[in-house]
């Protein structure tokens, strides 16, 4: 059996996730392939798309926004996520279980005793008049039933897990700052959640297992597992086995694929890339070693942008009083310096607020 090494992993997730070569996709496109960008913070996904897109611009996200083409909900790991509608209208469904769990498990001592399906009746009932609210507007509507549970579990209960939410432009829009309304999905979209099959089957769970692959193979389950955060998956792979190919990592662990997906020479060339707080090819993983180092794994998670170089991850960067500070994690050479340098002009041009001076800091290794 194969084994593919770091580097080889490397090479293929970046070719997956448009980091290798920019993409001519449109941003519907793109956000399909990646299944998604999260995106708890708004601005983020922008810097994420530009860094995977020929001649991306704002605006092109915004239209895709406001058009609802793209939607911001509470998808997978219960994490707001960027998606297609159709996608978060295929779905939401099966993710209903694991939204509705990690939500009774946050809270489980304010939540303890509540009939969910009660809940969870009310809030459609509120949510009915097809009136975007915010959560403290949603609660406050309920609360004389439901007194004892504090507004922020019952908040959260109610727009992250029981009613499928849409938060709503100009949330997520360029620049904007406002704060989430939410209205359910099926009223935004104008079309019905697709439900979970009678029989019991799970072609969702076979979808999303060969969707992730084609964005973040090869991968083993336990990485598909770490990304979605739903259980039951081990069926799905089992059912689209025979679709796949099998290889190990250099610890001997089984990575699945798909037979023709791209999985680049480990020599191939990575360009810079300046990549937002929380990004997809970091958080996508059980596993991150294929892309960053275990001293800097609380970087990913701690919401630091970071700076990919030859592929992995190797300085945080951060915009602050007209200035753009990239920090190196360890010394670089004189041509990554100078790719560095130049990808960070570039950036500084496509966020176009006022960045004067660019800073390369590498103190801190």
């Amino acid at each position: 059996m194969t084994v593919l090494d770091t580097r080889a992993l490397n090479r293929a997730t970046l070719a997956r996730q448009h980091l290798l070569e920019r993409s001519d996709s449109s941003v519907s496109q793109a956000v399909a392939h990646l299944c998604g960008l999260q995106a708890q913070e708004p601005q983020e996904p922008f810097t994420g798309l530009w860094s995977r897109l020929c001649d991306f611009r704002p605006g092109h996200l915004d239209d895709a926004l406001t058009g609802r083409k793209v939607v911001r909900t509470h998808l997978m790991r219960r994490t707001v996520h960027l998606v297609t509608a159709d996608d978060a209208l295929a779905w939401r469904a099966r993710h209903g279980t694991m939204l509705r769990q990690r939500v009774l498990g946050t809270y489980r001592r304010e939540l303890a005793g509540i009939d969910t399906d009660e809940v969870a009746a009310a809030g459609r009932a509120v949510m009915a008049d097809q009136r975007p609210r915010t959560m403290t507007e949603l609660v406050r509507a309920l609360e004389d039933r439901w007194p004892g549970p504090p507004r922020r579990a019952l908040g959260e209960l109610l727009v992250a897990a029981l009613v499928p939410m849409a938060q709503l432009p100009p949330r997520g829009l360029w620049r904007q700052t406002a704060g989430v309304r939410n209205l359910p999905l099926s009223t935004w979209l104008a079309r019905d959640i697709d439900p979970l099959p009678a029989d019991g089957s799970d072609p969702v769970g076979q979808q999303l297992l060969l969707r992730y692959l084609a964005a973040y193979g090869p991968a083993a389950s336990a990485d598909v597992r770490a990304w979605c955060g739903l259980a039951g998956l081990p069926a799905a792979v089992k059912a689209a086995r025979e679709e796949l190919v099998v290889f190990r990592d250099e610890r001997g662990r089984e990575l699945l694929d798909l037979p023709d997906a791209p999985r680049p020479h480990p020599d191939t060339p990575a360009p810079v890339r300046f990549l937002p707080a929380f990004d997809n090819a970091i958080l996508g993983y059980h596993d991150r070693s294929r892309i960053i180092d275990a001293p800097h794994l609380g970087l990913s998670v701690a919401g630091h942008r970071t700076v990919l170089v030859d592929g992995r991850v190797t300085a945080t960067w951060t915009v602050r009083d007209h200035r753009l500070h990239v920090s190196s994690l360890r010394p670089l050479t004189a041509p990554e310096r100078e790719a560095v340098h130049t990808e960070a002009q570039a950036l500084t041009t496509f966020l176009d607020n006022d960045i004067e001076h660019i800073e390369l800091d590498t103190s801190r290794h």
